[in-house]
């Protein structure tokens, strides 16, 4: 039976265990670049144990930011920046891992904690947002965004390129698109917010256009040795959830033929109007029919935040790896707590020797 820690080989890659620290953005850049405050989170997420850390949310493009504050890939000097971020990260032991992303009509926003909202107009720190069409979001984020071109959709595709290509250059091993969360890729694929009605509008291969060229296209430069993922809202919880699960299926089934290797199973996160049924392991079952009916691995960050929640759900092989995000937040030695909750024979060891040492000494 799989074990929450037990290594976990995909292509070339093998990380030491089964547990992954998500992608949580941090709001703390400046021009896109990474700082001191991005080397102290991920070291302090690696020194606690995990084998994969996927670097936040960064970038593809400055109107891809979700905030001023967001990482971004589109320039060298940004590339430059990370480099001490994969070494620390090595140093540590896990794998390090980044996703890229546009953020579409959700960009230009204030830092959450100073309201959450889109930057008023006429404040020089916001820019014009872009979109499949041009509805708002709504709520807190009213922007209208311009209805891209197809040459900008080319254009942003090819920025993802980029950026892949930057992120190897940067010596990350593990690359997620981020396809997800009301964001631009996923903006294309929902019906809510694509009214287009050319070839990437309407029907389920035109709404998944954008997606799957953006895959082909960084698939052609991202090596065959390093896994390839995207994280992906596969339903929205909005009263339409088996029709959207059966096109997202349809969907994650050709990201395989393009080359992808897992899928993050998540939530669109494209409209307010929903009813989430948030809780342990609620998106469990929905990952096991996915996995099933792809035959793609699959990971989740949502509602695996206790261990035998974790346990279990790579136990039951509803996923390959399970990802912990904001108990991470709360404790970075999580594993070290999920190791001794579980039984794991010296459970001290799952982190570094000068702290397993003395833990295990002195109890």
């Amino acid at each position: 039976m799989t074990s929450l820690f037990d290594p976990y080989t995909l292509k070339g890659v093998t990380l030491r265990n089964r547990i992954g620290v998500p992608p949580m953005c941090q709001y703390s850049a400046v021009d896109g670049l990474a700082n001191d405050w991005h080397l102290v989170h991920v070291a302090s997420m690696d020194r606690g144990g995990a084998g994969l850390l996927v670097m936040e949310a960064t970038a593809v493009s400055p109107e891809g930011r979700i905030t001023p504050a967001c990482l971004g890939l589109w320039n060298d000097a940004q590339r430059d920046a990370l480099k001490p971020m994969v070494a620390a990260i090595k140093a540590g032991g896990a794998v390090p891992g980044i996703q890229i992303a546009h953020a579409g009509r959700k960009a230009s926003a204030n830092v959450p904690w100073e309201g959450d909202d889109h930057i008023a107009e006429g404040d020089p720190r916001g820019w014009q947002t872009i979109a499949p069409s041009a509805i708002a979001y709504g709520d807190g984020l009213p922007k209208v965004p311009h209805e891209m071109s197809i040459a900008e959709i080319h254009r942003v595709r090819d920025d993802f390129v980029a950026a892949a290509q930057r992120a190897l250059d940067a010596g990350f091993e593990w690359l997620e698109l981020h396809f997800a969360h009301g964001y631009l890729a996923q903006s294309f694929f929902s019906k809510h917010s694509n009214h287009r009605t050319d070839e990437y509008g309407g029907s389920l291969e035109n709404r998944s256009r954008f997606l799957v060229e953006t895959l082909r296209a960084v698939r052609a430069v991202w090596p065959a040795h390093l896994p390839l993922t995207a994280r992906f809202g596969v339903l929205e919880f909005d009263g339409r959830d088996e029709e959207t699960l059966a096109e997202s299926i349809e969907l994650a089934k050709a990201f395989k033929s393009e080359g992808l290797d897992l899928l993050s199973v998540s939530i669109g996160f494209t409209i307010k109007e929903t009813d989430i049924p948030w809780g342990v392991g609620f998106l469990s079952h929905i990952t096991k029919r996915v996995r099933d009916e792809t035959g793609l691995a699959t990971t989740s960050a949502w509602g695996f935040g206790t261990p035998e929640a974790a346990q279990a759900a790579v136990q039951d092989e509803h996923l390959d790896i399970v990802m912990v995000g904001r108990s991470h937040l709360a404790d970075p030695h999580w594993t070290y707590a999920a190791a001794k909750a579980l039984g794991k024979e010296k459970p001290s060891w799952v982190l570094p020797a000068p702290y397993a040492h003395w833990l295990e000494r002195y109890r």
